[in-house]
């Protein structure tokens, strides 16, 4: 059963990878997996009461994910509808390719420790299309970003899921996986960044202003949505800390709070003259594909942990690899082709606070390395599917162009960790 499930996930995998080849949408690969791999496993002798037992707990996990995901694309979808993001952009003048690159990074970087990768991508990503007219730079660009927002999120308890998983389960403490891992995360950042400055050349070239339809949104509405849309991305990490309750209940609180304000906005005007407006209108235009192939993905990963695979392969990295570096290196960079979460779910398990006391120096270079590890591929992280989705980044261009960037700032990183750990002794 195992190889028969690790071989239908390879395959799944490479017909991602070659999407536009085969001419088979990502989305369709993932799905098609995804379900393969939980027929395997529950057609194999598996109890079907108890596998569909874990395939409903996986669920309700991947459930909050996509509707997290579902409800920031809606957001930042009734921002734009509103021209938001021209308050934003019509206050972006540097047109230096370079110094602009290092403007939208540190930003990236920044934002994503206050809200997370994933959101801050989507914001980022939805900028630099208003930004750029030129695909090949934009890619560039988006690249950059997928990297920020990993390294970003990896210094902060919430910027990334794993991180966060880690902070809640007392492995971690807010202020000192700040102070652990703030410079591996820049350096993580600043050695790609480095690299793609020497290779861009010259301006950009502004994206054209599409005339709209309908009439121009007041700019005292424009405001009004993009601050309180802003403002509900920031508080659903406060919602979170505050009640506990997971990030896509805080996500779809916002949601509803945005929806009603936007109401109120339009409440004078005839329905043809606000549709567009619409939250009902901001949901047709968000990426359903790109929804549907992180599901597929999440749940191809989800039968790999209840079948045990991922926890196999964690115990045979320990045991084989007795340096505690090359071990957590290691998952870092798998976390690239697997997804990190249940990676890190796995080390949690396996060690506990007895081993390893909260803020020990394992757990804050695993926060490192699975938060900025899965910038190696395209489909290695959440930020990096969703700029695939948004994008329509290819995987082998990211592959050529970005990825070897990617492993040389996570090296450069973790080496500064290693090096910090040593002269702080």
């Amino acid at each position: 059963m195992t190889s028969i499930i690790i071989t239908i996930f390879v395959i799944g995998y490479i017909a991602i990878a070659l999407e536009h080849t085969i001419k088979l949408d990502k989305a369709a690969s993932a799905l098609i997996t995804g379900v393969l791999v939980w027929t395997v496993y529950i057609v194999s002798g598996a109890d079907p009461h108890h596998v569909n037992e874990q395939l409903t707990e996986h669920l309700g996990e991947l459930s909050g994910i996509l509707f997290f995901l579902l409800g920031a694309m809606t957001v930042v979808e009734l921002i734009d509808a509103h021209d938001g993001f021209n308050l934003i952009t019509d206050r972006i003048t540097q047109t230096n390719k370079v110094k602009l690159m290092w403007i939208v990074s540190f930003l990236t970087f920044f934002m994503s420790a206050l809200l997370d990768n994933l959101t801050t991508t989507i914001v980022m990503i939805s900028l630099l299309k208003k930004l750029i007219k030129n695909d090949t730079d934009r890619l560039y660009f988006a690249g950059l970003v997928v990297i920020a927002a990993n390294a970003g999120g990896a210094w902060s308890p919430i910027g990334d899921v794993t991180t966060t998983m880690l902070w809640i389960g007392g492995q971690i403490t807010a202020p000192n996986i700040t102070y652990k891992t703030l410079l591996p995360s820049i350096i993580c950042l600043l050695i790609p960044l480095s690299f793609i400055s020497l290779k861009l050349k010259g301006n950009i070239e502004k994206a054209d202003i599409i005339p709209s339809r309908h009439k121009a949104v007041p700019v005292k509405h424009q405001k009004i949505v993009l601050f309180s849309g802003i403002a509900m991305l920031l508080f659903v990490p406060v919602f979170k800390t505050a009640t506990h309750l997971p990030p896509f209940m805080g996500i779809l609180f916002g949601l509803g709070l945005l929806w009603f304000i936007t109401e109120l906005l339009h409440s004078d005007k005839h329905d043809n003259d606000k549709q567009h407006l619409s939250l009902a209108h901001a949901l047709q235009k968000i990426d359903t594909p790109s929804i549907l192939f992180f599901l597929g993905i999440l749940i191809s990963i989800a039968a790999l942990q209840s079948t045990g695979i991922l926890v196999s392969a964690a115990e045979y990295l320990t045991t084989h690899i007795a340096n505690q570096n090359i071990t957590v290196v290691t998952i870092g960079l798998l976390s690239s082709i697997v997804d990190n979460v249940p990676l890190v779910a796995a080390a949690q398990g396996m060690f506990d606070l007895t081993q390893y006391p909260t803020d020990h120096y394992f757990w804050s270079f695993l926060a490192y390395s699975t938060g900025t590890g899965g910038s190696a591929l395209i489909i290695g992280s959440a930020a990096g599917v969703a700029a695939m989705g948004m994008e329509k980044i290819k995987f082998f261009w990211y592959l050529k162009n970005i990825s070897w960037l990617a492993i040389l700032g996570f090296f450069g990183g973790a080496f500064a960790y290693i090096l910090q750990e040593m002269l702080l002794k």
